[in-house]
């Protein structure tokens, strides 16, 4: 019985990305629907690339998951991690990462920072800065990041506090984020199956096609704490249906993840608020986040309920449409009225 409800919810709620593709504001764009039991849709339409190739949207295409890499792989690694007992959240990075500024031990702020800190994004560290413009070598980037006397300002969401998070699993476990086992549908690149087309990078003088969107992740080797993972909507679905089921992490990391504690933010996630990307007919109890390349993923635990919507919005170039966000908050609410139809017609046939 749910899963003819589930698919006609999906399929329903997927009109706002259809109209979108249709006049070519967007190329292309899924929509996967997932209970914790298990029970999942998915609607696809479009193209993954129009250049150089013409190539249409599949099921089997690997998205650029872009930030949905600090909540898929970070922020579990981190709470697992933590979990274990091999870090403390509220313990200073540098005890994973004692060379952080290691010429100002006695006054740089940056050796303040917790790993809650940066899960939370209540740090003074900027939002992004253009780490790949300062040299090609992976190693000696990680250097300059570690560091660099970062300038201040008020807290904002940012790479910064992920990329030094990534930094730190990898000096933690001794080995690459690239090296951590992930879910099936879910790799650092270059995946293993045909790619969604991202953006004609300018810098990189091509379209990026299994290769990471992201400057700063590519510089930093592909694979780093803030983007770089690829995923299918199977794939990310398969994580939203074990994370709703409570299987990835305990109940004490659970309510990590579930309980906003500064502003609206809980460890690695949005709690939903007004005016938030998963839209206003979700329940208090959802979560969620997004990713620059035109992704995002929600998790209403009251009602047991995931969505993912993955898009190709940046090709063939970033600065082409900017109704992603109010995208997002329609598919969002057009899942929650068509979940909730679909209910109600099968209590009230």
């Amino acid at each position: 019985m749910i899963r003819p409800m589930i698919e006609q919810a999906c399929h329903t709620a997927f009109a706002p990305a259809a109209r979108m593709v249709e006049d070519g504001t967007i190329p292309c764009a899924a929509l996967g629907m997932v209970t914790a039991a298990g029970a999942s849709a998915v609607t696809i339409a479009g193209m993954a690339a129009l250049e150089p190739e013409r190539d249409r949207l599949t099921r089997d295409h690997w998205f650029d998951l872009a930030s949905l890499t600090k909540v898929i792989a970070t922020t579990n690694m981190v709470l697992q991690l933590a979990e274990e007992g091999r870090l403390d959240l509220d313990r200073p990075l540098t005890d994973a990462i004692p060379d952080l500024r290691q010429y100002d031990v006695e006054n740089a702020a940056e050796r303040q920072l917790t790993f809650r800190d940066c899960l939370l994004h209540r740090t003074f560290l900027p939002a992004v800065e253009p780490i790949y413009t300062y040299g090609d070598d992976p190693a000696r980037l990680r250097a300059f990041v570690l560091q660099r006397e970062w300038r201040h300002g008020p807290p904002v969401y940012s790479d910064i506090n992920f990329i030094l998070l990534g930094i730190a699993v990898e000096r933690i476990t001794g080995a690459p984020l690239s090296e951590r086992p992930l879910p099936p549908g879910l790799a650092y690149g270059p995946p293993p199956g045909p790619a969604v087309a991202t953006e004609n990078c300018t810098w990189r003088g091509r379209v990026m096609q299994g290769e990471v969107h992201d400057e700063n992740a590519y510089a930093l080797g592909g694979a780093a704490g803030h983007a770089g993972l690829f995923g299918t909507i199977d794939g990310v679905l398969g994580f939203a249906r074990a994370l709703l089921a409570g299987e990835l992490l305990s109940p004490a990391m659970m309510a990590q993840i579930r309980t906003a504690a500064y502003a609206h933010r809980t460890c690695g996630w949005e709690k939903a608020h007004p005016g938030w990307p998963g839209g206003s007919a979700c329940s208090p109890e959802t979560i969620g986040h997004t990713g620059f390349t035109g992704t995002g993923l929600w998790l209403d635990f009251d009602r047991g309920l995931a969505w993912a919507l993955l898009t190709n919005r940046v090709h063939p170039s970033r600065h082409g449409t900017q109704a992603i966000h109010a995208l997002r908050q329609q598919v969002s609410d057009a899942v929650i009225a068509a979940w909730e139809a679909q209910h109600s017609a099968a209590m009230h046939p």
